[in-house]
């Protein structure tokens, strides 16, 4: 092993289907040093271990950080075991699944290596570098391309026996004839209503069913993006479409409260970049379907990760998890 007593920062590694971003990430999450190389273009996955080792090296070199200062490797990745830091099935990245990733990583970088999906990696950044510094109970939800999210309990993150534990964005919560079906082959998910599709879906309900004006009738098509820029004018349809993805992400998160007892629930992802905007009817929602013992004991807040640097400081957290 390469690293030392005097050991005090976390490599920090997200790969994506077609970029790998990696920093150095300090105890306070501070990023000192990062960078990336492409995913893709690799002659195979050791050799694309190999490429990132060099890029690393040379980016500590320019900065002037002593390799001996690595304590651990985070690494956020898509479809990774957590407990064997083995990806199995990612139909994105360019390798034959089983991809023996962190195995990889120590044998090649000398240090101790951990994976978790994004939205665990998530959640654990904002335990040690963002808005859940201190809380021992809170959970993650991403409201991205779907739902992501994570539990943690009393200061651990939950991940059950196969590591699956906690796809509340799979919670089913409409039971009706008009459930919207689920990229999962279910219906009435989370994930089809508070998802950056399914707020779309829920605005060209409104288009079509209502005679609520808004400029988002003279879009061909519209995006999460455009619907967030319309409540800011003050349309009066995208405010509905937000207050109806409150009101059901309010009811979720009540039912969410009984098994885990959170002290906040944290938001992070695009739609959250509206969270001013589903926020009342969440919270109104949210005390109205609340069990009464938990009356006042949840707070709701948007993460205080930096966008840009979220992937990087989450999987950094994996990694300082380990080299505790």
């Amino acid at each position: 092993m390469k690293n030392s007593s005097k050991a005090d920062l976390t490599l920090g590694i997200d790969i994506g289907g077609t970029n790998t971003v990696f920093g150095i990430v300090d105890d306070n999450g501070d990023i000192l040093a990062k960078g990336n190389i492409p995913t893709t273009g690799h002659p195979g996955f050791t050799e694309y271990i190999d490429n990132l080792y060099e890029a690393v090296s040379i980016k500590l070199r320019d900065a002037g950080i002593p390799y001996e200062r690595l304590a651990a490797i985070g690494v956020g990745a898509p479809c990774i075991n957590t407990r064997t830091g083995v990806i199995e099935g990612a139909v994105d990245l360019p390798w034959e699944s089983p991809i023996p990733l962190t195995d990889r990583l120590t044998a090649v970088f000398g240090l101790p290596a951990a994976g978790e999906n994004d939205a665990n990696a998530a959640a654990l950044g904002e335990m040690y570098y963002g808005a859940a510094r201190g809380m021992d109970n809170y959970i993650m939800l991403t409201l991205g391309t779907g739902v992501g999210s994570a539990i943690i309990c009393d200061g651990r993150l939950l991940r059950g026996k196969r590591g699956l534990a906690g796809e509340l964005g799979h919670a089913i919560i409409r039971h009706d004839q008009q459930a919207r079906p689920c990229s999962c082959g279910r219906k009435g998910c989370l994930e089809t209503y508070t998802s950056a599709r399914g707020v779309v879906e829920t605005a060209k309900r409104l288009i079509s069913d209502t005679d609520t004006p808004s400029i988002l009738r003279n879009f061909d098509e519209i995006n999460a993006k455009d619907i967030g820029e319309a409540a800011k004018n003050g349309d009066p349809l995208a405010l509905a479409t937000f207050r109806i993805t409150g009101d059901i992400l309010g009811e979720a998160c009540a039912n969410f409260t009984t098994f885990s007892s959170p002290e906040a629930f944290i938001f992070f992802g695009g739609v959250a970049h509206s969270f001013p905007f589903f926020e009342e009817a969440m919270r109104r929602s949210f005390n109205r379907h609340l069990l009464w013992v938990y009356d006042g004991q949840v707070s709701f807040m948007r993460s205080s990760l930096p966008e840009a640097d979220a992937a990087i400081l989450g999987a950094a957290a994996t990694g300082r998890a380990v080299a505790m």
